[in-house]
């Protein structure tokens, strides 16, 4: 489980196709202080397991499923990539719950300028649209962000502070370039609950459910 704070910006080594996936060697800092081999790691959003280390370096294969769910496939040498440790038992909770599970691929529509912050705006493939809601939690790109508005069917459009945008690979988000999409893990439970609750009976059957859950 991770936060979606990202702790700094990795840089891709090499990336080759191999046993019909993908091996992918990144350079990094702050996040080989205590990495280890079977540890899970979050690469712009993508949940992978490290393989193996080096110097200033860490290795993940990623399998054809990621390879056709996610942008992985498209990364070559020199491209720079969000990097997140698993949230750790007891620590300062900060962004909202991500899991590393992309349900979708959105393609940037503009990246505006308004004052000190930048607005950008995606579209919504149909994995992700019925679970984004004005003021909710997306991780684009690994990044916990709010959806600051809905302009249209099937788009989204979030505001990045100065900090975020420094601080991750935003900042070399353009019109055309395509970016990994979770959306929030709470409001697809909730929507799968409405959805079986309509199954098996209607609204009686859903609270008797939510009841069983814990939650009314």
């Amino acid at each position: 489980m991770f936060s979606g704070i990202v702790e700094e910006i990795g840089v891709v080594r090499s990336a080759s196709d191999k046993g019909g996936g993908r091996e992918l060697v990144i350079a990094a800092a702050a996040v080989l202080s205590d990495l280890k081999p079977s540890d899970s790691i979050n690469i712009d959003g993508v949940c992978q397991t490290v393989v193996e280390l080096g110097e200033g370096v860490f290795k993940v294969q990623t399998i054809t499923t990621t390879l056709s769910r996610t942008t992985l496939g498209e990364y070559r040498r020199g491209r720079e990539v969000n990097l997140e440790r698993p949230i750790a038992a007891g620590a300062r909770f900060g962004g909202h719950f991500v899991q590393g599970h992309v349900d979708g691929v959105g393609t940037v529509n503009s990246v505006k300028r308004e004052g000190e912050m930048w607005l950008v705006r995606f579209t919504l493939p149909e994995t992700v649209a019925p679970y984004v809601i004005l003021h909710g939690s997306i991780a684009l790109n690994g990044v916990s962000l709010t959806i600051n508005a809905l302009p249209g069917a099937g788009t989204a459009e979030v505001a990045l502070i100065p900090y975020t945008y420094e601080h991750t690979n935003l900042s070399g988000l353009a019109p055309g370039i395509r970016v990994n999409l979770e959306a929030d893990m709470i409001g697809k439970y909730v929507a799968r609950a409405l959805s079986e609750g309509r199954e098996v009976g209607g609204k009686g059957d859903l609270q008797s459910r939510l009841e069983e859950w814990g939650i009314s």
